[in-house]
């Protein structure tokens, strides 16, 4: 056997309250690069489903840039690193370059995609200019007292750059090598968001957070004027150009989107996202980009909450909304399938949930008020989803309409793990475990433990609950205790198999995985023993015969019971760990992980 990636479905790009967030999209329009935690995604704009990854980063990524070549990609991290890279071929690495001592606000690469302006919040600089394959200087970026937030490159000769900054001016560079040339002052009173060249050179905007627009003359740096005075209500964050360099748009945390005639001085088009007349600060936009190389005016902005809307000239609300995780993912269910559709939740640190379509590889948020903070629970039964948080609520979700339904039910303690029956929700805190109704939200049992429940799962038979106190607990389904059996390391993870729970799996902070019959304590097999770092998550096939787990060593292994001592892997399949699997038929894998990204494996050679 073997496993192979089959799918990457990426996460959100992450953002920041009253920051700008970069978006760039290649110079043939098919793809999205963005930063999400300490990785880059390159998306495809028409499926979002279709995603790469790039892993090298060792900090928290900024921003990405496609190279108008559309060979390459430069990116940045909170160190002041920018790595350039292959995104075409396997994503090697080009280029490591160490820029400023800070956090790389924003790259921009002139238009023979041989250099890269880097800038952003460093100590002795704001920004330097690079050449692409050696990182040698091929210019200063100066002029300003504060961090840089932007920086656009004019594509035509001769080469002109601009740099906005927190300082409230503007500097206009000549190249090459690049040199300050003059610094724009008095015409924006707060930070500089955005500048942008437009793509045939001739004109420069600028946007910030006093809410005005500025145009330049792209050769010289001469002003043109100040448009659009009182349109935008909030901070305007990003700006981008359209192909013909007529148009540009802007994004606001006015919770609008625009598009101006560059000539006419005026807005031709404005979406509003969020609830009509309703305030609403994850519906902030803080990063836009009108793709190159389209015919169909496509425009994608996105919110403080990670949305990216997909918005089209002409039409009045979003084509489409791409919504997924923007922090890791903690928690995993399968809650339905109908047909070749399956359905899976997934819970963040953040309190967010998602639903996810198998067939389409898309996400939606789940409706209505959710958990304040981290999901530590997913169990599903009976067209509901239920799910505990580290706000010591445990709430349900109807399946069906994706939304939290009835008030939430407030637990006993900080909740560590939760499972069903058909007709009860069986909660663990570190205090104790409850049976909860899924009638009426009663509890139907509670008992205090001496130790501190880590995990629980359910069989037919039998509650497993992993303990602080390194024993594997097991009760009667009414709470009864069973047996208890001590081992040398804690219990993280807790599976029964499916076959009428003939196994219990049961992982170990030690990396190791011992697999029992739950009435024998003699062990079925202790050499799943491949791990070298926490197991966080165990699931059976279908059969009952084969097991997949996950750790935080960020591998994947398929373990099988009547052949225990061989296993196929998958290794390094999520940054920052491995945080749950589940099989997803009887020869693919669904996995999550601190990247907040879920991946589809594909199992070959299953029988």
């Amino acid at each position: 056997m073997s496993i192979k990636t089959e799918a990457i479905w990426a996460p959100s790009p992450t953002t920041t309250r009253g920051q700008p967030t970069q978006l760039s999209s290649d110079s043939k329009g098919e793809r999205l690069a963005y930063a999400s935690n300490k990785s880059i995604f390159l998306r495809s704009i028409d499926n979002p489903s279709h995603a790469t990854q790039y892993t090298s980063h060792t900090t928290s990524t900024t921003v990405a840039r496609f190279s108008p070549s559309g060979y390459y990609v430069a990116s940045g991290d909170v160190a002041g690193t920018v790595r350039v890279w292959d995104c075409v071929g396997e994503g090697a690495t080009k280029g490591e370059y160490s820029i400023i001592s800070g956090r790389i606000n924003d790259l921009a690469w002139d238009g023979d995609s041989q250099r890269i302006i880097a800038v952003g919040n460093g100590k002795e600089k704001f920004g330097h200019c690079i050449t692409a394959d050696s990182g040698n200087t091929v210019g200063e970026i100066s002029g300003h007292s504060s961090q840089i937030n932007s920086v656009s490159i004019r594509q035509q000769r001769p080469l002109r750059a601009a740099t906005g900054s927190d300082d409230t001016t503007l500097a206009f560079f000549h190249g090459v090598p690049f040199k300050f040339n003059t610094s724009l002052r008095g015409k924006h009173n707060r930070y500089i968001y955005g500048v942008a060249f437009s793509p045939d050179g001739n004109h420069l905007v600028s946007v910030g957070a006093d809410k005005k627009i500025y145009l330049y003359d792209g050769k010289t740096g001469d002003e043109k004027g100040r448009i659009g005075d009182g349109e935008h209500t909030g901070s305007i964050f990003a700006v981008s150009w359209a192909k013909d360099s007529k148009r540009f748009v802007t994004s606001s945390a006015d919770q609008t989107v625009k598009i101006w005639d560059a000539e006419a001085g005026k807005a031709v088009q404005s979406w509003r996202m969020g609830e009509e007349g309703k305030v609403s600060i994850p519906d902030h936009q803080v990063g836009v980009v009108w793709p190159a190389g389209r015919s169909d005016g496509l425009v994608i902005s996105l919110n403080l909450a990670g949305d990216l809307n997909y918005l089209t000239e002409g039409s009045p609300k979003p084509q489409k909304i791409v919504q997924g995780h923007q922090k890791s993912i903690t928690a995993i269910t399968y809650s339905a399938d109908n047909g070749s559709e399956q359905t899976f939740f997934t819970g963040s640190s953040d309190g967010r949930i998602c639903t996810w379509n198998t067939a389409t590889g898309t996400a939606e948020t789940v409706d209505g008020e959710g958990h304040k903070n981290y999901v530590s629970g997913l169990a599903a039964s009976s067209g509901r989803v239920y799910s505990v948080g580290w706000d010591d609520t445990l709430r349900s979700i109807d399946v069906s309409a994706k939304t939290f339904i009835g008030s939430s039910t407030k637990t006993d303690g900080s909740p560590r793990g939760i499972a069903t029956t058909p007709d009860s929700t069986i909660v663990a805190t570190h205090k104790g475990i409850s049976i909860i109704s899924q009638k009426d939200n009663s509890i139907i049992k509670q008992i205090s433990t001496s130790y501190s429940p880590t995990v629980i799962a359910a069989g037919n038979v039998h509650i497993a609950v992993g303990g602080d106190d390194s024993k594997q607990h097991m009760y009667n389904l009414d709470l009864h205790p069973h047996k208890e059996l001590q081992h040398p390391s804690q219990v993280t993870a807790v599976a029964f198999s499916p076959s009428s729970n003939n196994y219990l799996a049961v992982g170990f902070a030690s990396g190791k995985i011992i697999v029992y019959e739950p009435n024998n304590p003699i062990p079925v097999t202790e050499r799943w023993s491949s791990h070298t770092a926490r197991i966080t998550s165990i699931d059976w096939d279908e059969t009952g015969g084969m097991a997949v787990s996950g750790s935080l060593d960020t591998n994947i292994f398929v373990w099988s019971i009547t052949k225990p001592g061989q296993r196929v892997s998958a290794s390094a399949t999520h940054k920052e760990g491995v945080n749950g699997v589940r099989w997803l038929g009887k020869d693919k894998i669904m996995s999550v992980g601190g990247d907040a990204a879920v991946k589809i494996w594909k199992v070959e050679g299953v029988a």
